[in-house]
């Protein structure tokens, strides 16, 4: 593995970090707010992000390379709405996006196939995750400022977080 490569490796640790800490804040805004599914949701959000970095981190060390445990910002912690807290959701998932894109980019211009593949599951992933938060966000932008509509998004979300638990234990 190159040095430039470890380097995007390892910066894509700290983005995993970040985004999990950063889904953590949006579901202790969640919960004081009273909005528990949205709450568990991205409860569940923060522990798939630290699945994702410790991933990361095994193959970095499975490739003799060197990992270097970031240090985290500080994540936004107050939010004026839910649509601000899904908008916010949205461009996180894109951003990660974007870097895997990059570290793909270059593993092909330096011929590392082996990062290569292995980031193809991130590829998958990211597809996934910026999918929800898209249909997510545009079910809050139809919902608007209504707030029987809010609860609603809320009990809705609980189902399709106990619906992906449930899958998860079996």
């Amino acid at each position: 593995m190159t040095t430039s490569i470890e380097k995007l490796l390892n910066d894509q640790v700290k983005y995993e970090a970040n985004a999990s800490m950063q889904y953590l804040a949006m579901a202790s805004w969640a919960d004081e707010k009273g909005y528990n599914g949205v709450a568990d949701f991205f409860y569940l959000q923060s522990e798939e992000e630290r699945l994702h970095m410790t991933k990361l981190v095994k193959f970095i060390n499975e490739r003799s390379a060197k990992v270097i445990i970031p240090e985290l910002s500080k994540p936004k912690s107050d939010f004026e709405s839910l649509n601000q807290l899904f908008e916010f959701f949205l461009e996180s998932e894109v951003f990660v996006t974007q870097q895997i894109n990059h570290i793909i980019f270059e593993c092909l211009q330096h011929k590392d196939y082996n990062v290569h593949n292995f980031m193809q599951w991130y590829v998958t992933e990211q597809l996934e995750e910026e999918a929800v938060a898209k249909t997510l966000l545009d079910k809050l932008m139809i919902i608007g400022d209504d707030k029987s509509g809010h609860y609603l998004f809320d009990r809705d979300i609980n189902m399709i977080v106990t619906a992906n638990a449930d899958t998860n234990q079996e």
